[in-house]
């Protein structure tokens, strides 16, 4: 009915606004391998180099409150970020996170201020729901019922792996083709050809898998148990914290301000220099021991299998755009989680904890939570995603008779 639909739309769409960080992320990273890092133990000569690029880093960014021990309390670090003491950091990279309220500004629409974001994130989330979501104009319901029938004849592990395979050579296809579309159509405008799909087959990958995540062989149910419960949670909350840098700077995000490929030198890339491969393996695996299934299993599977390739594919392209910057970087950071730090080729300043304690952090907390606590809502757009069905069709259909 058109009731039954129009709360389908409203479920949907506050799956995506709630959820646009998780879309981000579990399914793969929309800037996947985006920056590179250039670490190593520089030369008599380096050495000068690297004192004068610090002196004009130091110089653009905030700089510490009276400089050394800081006496600032936490909020006023979220409000405005203060740098590490980074003396034995090469500066041959940005410091990630970094945010002083008092340069952010709404700005006319148009300009690169959160109004044109905002406007930009609404752009591109109605395009969604419209030509996808939304199942009398979208062709998202066309596309699951295509998998369903065609291709997997109703089995959901088939369209899982369906969806594990198509979901990457899209996502990692387009970003390896990142350098040859932004000389044709420029950063910004690639940036909205690349995550368009991306998002569209993130978003029916995820209600897929809400929908029948408790199907096939049940290999163990330990949901029920309090302590399994509250350390899953607490897992999967610190996955979100496991963010590539990149996806901080919103406005880039969201094409407002033209994308770059950053280096990145401090935060989470001290920890692991893969950190969505790492936050992803956690997100699984929490989930998997609260849901014991078939189809959990192998979801999971091609989820950190996905992010796997892309800790490959993205220091082949690191390598390709940073040449002997990338491969220095590698020499003082590891995938695995405080290899690198162990092994004493990376070094945590005193005052780490500064690197940490800045607004990006605090807005994924937030969001992590608010998406814990919209799940119901998730489960009951999931639901009737899954009863509504297929609508066939969809608002461009017109145009593609006119053609035929």
């Amino acid at each position: 009915s058109a009731t039954l639909l129009y709360y389908h739309s409203y479920y949907f769409y506050t799956i995506i606004v709630m959820h646009l960080m998780r879309l981000c992320y579990c399914l793969g990273t929309l800037l996947p391998a985006v920056s590179s890092f250039h670490m190593a133990s520089p030369s008599a000569t380096h050495r000068v180099s690297r004192q004068l690029k610090r002196t004009q880093l130091q110089s653009t960014s905030l700089p510490p409150s009276g400089g050394g021990e800081s006496n600032s309390s936490p909020i006023s670090l979220i409000v405005k970020s203060e740098e590490s003491d980074r003396q034995n950091d090469l500066m041959l990279g940005e410091d990630s996170g970094m945010f002083n309220w008092s340069n952010e500004k709404w700005g006319a629409l148009g300009e690169s201020g959160w109004l044109t974001f905002f406007a930009a994130v609404a752009t591109i989330l109605t395009a969604v729901a419209v030509l996808w979501i939304y199942p009398p104009t979208g062709y998202g319901d066309d596309f699951v019922s295509f998998l369903e029938n065609d291709v997997a004849h109703g089995n959901p592990h088939l369209v899982t792996l369906a969806f594990g395979i198509i979901f990457p050579i899209v996502h990692s296809g387009l970003a390896s083709l990142r350098p040859l579309g932004e000389k044709i159509v420029g950063a910004r405008t690639w940036r909205v050809i690349f995550a368009f799909p991306s998002l569209c087959l993130a978003y029916s990958w995820i209600v897929y898998f809400i929908s029948h995540a408790h199907e096939g062989f049940q290999f163990y149910d330990i949901s029920q148990i309090g302590w399994v419960h509250g350390l899953a949670w607490i897992i999967n909350f610190t996955s979100f914290l496991f963010l590539y840098p990149s996806v901080y700077n919103l406005k880039e995000v969201a094409a407002v301000e033209k994308p770059k490929i950053h280096l990145w030198e401090t935060g989470i890339i001290r920890i692991t220099r893969h950190p969505q491969y790492v936050g992803q393996a956690m997100w699984s695996g929490a989930h998997l021991a609260m849901v014991g299934t078939s189809f959990t299993a192998l979801t999971m599977a091609l989820l950190v299998g996905h992010h796997y390739f892309a800790c490959w594919n993205g220091d082949r392209r690191l390598e390709a755009e940073h040449g002997e910057s990338f491969l220095k970087i590698k020499e003082r950071t590891s995938v695995i989680p405080f290899q690198a730090i162990i092994e004493g080729r990376q070094q945590l300043p005193k005052d780490y904890y500064k690197e940490l304690l800045r607004a990006p952090f605090v807005l994924i907390a937030v969001g992590s939570i608010g998406a814990y606590f919209a799940h119901p809502y998730m489960q009951a757009g999931a639901a009737l995603a899954k009863n509504t069905g297929l609508v066939p069709g969809g608002i461009l259909d017109g145009i593609f008779l006119e053609f035929n």
